[in-house]
């Protein structure tokens, strides 16, 4: 695609550029910050800059074909992008997103935005055989309401959330004391890399909406220098899986915190994540974020809010059928 109408006078859709859009396209997040009372810190979904656009724009399977820009007097004034993956259950997900300056909404351009990432999904799910498992997938954050009106008018429903916690001072940190009888706190060295894997996993067993993990994938993003984790004898009991924020070192992030079946309600979890979170104090970072998804059996906020963890923010999840 290089160029189509929309169904709206004045708004038209093209094919994404590369590298020159860039700018545009985080002005287009930057214009929308307040409106969507977005949350510029967030691990979950930020503020992203033009390199940052970039770089989320090189992950799509396709960039030109994957993404779509709206230009509007030959303004970019929106964008849309499609990707997807293969669920733990066997479902795939085609996830769309969209984002549209606040002044250009009520005019029917998000419907013409959401019925392009409709239209594309249908021709990728026909290209790649997976119409028996597909689902239409769609975000929206907490303060989105115009995109979460859409969506639920257009037949998607509310699946679940992800609610996004900061622990805003790691030197107010609580004492760890001993840990537990029996379990030993370490630093997880290249011969664990697989059992912290498998303690994550698992610990996603019973867990509905969960995107398959390979360990490949997770060896290539491997960033163990705030890893901790619980052994009990010679197994691994838990795991936290900490690092530091690429493009704000001062911030750490708890992206896994996970603790075997046999070794849960023993202080395990605990004692493993004050680990994790004084390895990120002690390589410089000065406060932490988490998310946590409110599908995951294993919930725990009394946890995380038991150590100064705060909620700051809520991501929707939705979720339509493809026609059969």
């Amino acid at each position: 695609m290089t160029e189509s109408g929309t169904g709206v006078p004045g708004y038209v859709l093209r094919a994404y550029r590369g590298a020159e859009d860039h700018g545009a396209m985080a002005a287009v997040r930057a214009g929308s910050a307040e409106h969507d009372r977005v949350d510029p810190g967030s691990v979950v979904e930020g503020l992203p800059d033009a390199e940052a656009i970039g770089t989320a724009s090189a992950a799509l399977a396709d960039p030109a074909r994957d993404q779509v820009l709206i230009e509007h007097g030959g303004a970019v004034v929106g964008y849309a992008a499609v990707r997807w993956w293969r669920e733990r259950d066997g479902t795939w997900l085609y996830l769309h997103r969209g984002h549209l300056l606040p002044g250009h909404r009520g005019r029917g351009v998000g419907s013409a935005m959401l019925a392009w990432a409709e239209e594309h999904v249908r021709g990728l799910v026909a290209e790649q055989g997976t119409a028996a498992t597909a689902v239409f997938g769609a975000n929206a954050m907490a303060g989105e309401r115009e995109a979460a009106r859409l969506l639920t008018d257009t037949g998607y429903r509310r699946v679940f959330s992800l609610v996004e916690l900061e622990l805003p001072d790691l030197g107010a940190l609580p004492d760890a004391g001993e840990p537990p009888p029996g379990i030993r706190i370490g630093p997880v060295g290249p011969d664990a890399y697989r059992a912290a894997w498998r303690t994550v996993v698992d610990s996603y067993r019973d867990a509905a909406y969960t995107e398959e993990w390979p360990y490949e994938r997770f060896l290539a993003k491997a960033d163990p220098a705030c890893w901790r984790a619980a052994w009990q004898g010679e197994e691994m009991a838990g795991v936290a899986l900490c690092s530091l924020r690429a493009r704000d070192r001062t911030t750490g992030e708890v992206e896994e915190l996970s603790v075997r079946a046999g070794s849960r309600r023993l202080g395990v979890g605990r004692a493993v994540l004050l680990a994790g979170l004084r390895s990120l104090r002690e390589h410089g970072a000065t406060s932490a974020r988490l998310y946590t998804g409110t599908a995951n059996p294993h919930r725990s906020y009394d946890l995380y809010e038991s150590v100064g963890f705060r909620r700051r923010n809520e991501y929707v999840r939705y979720r339509k059928p493809l026609p059969g």
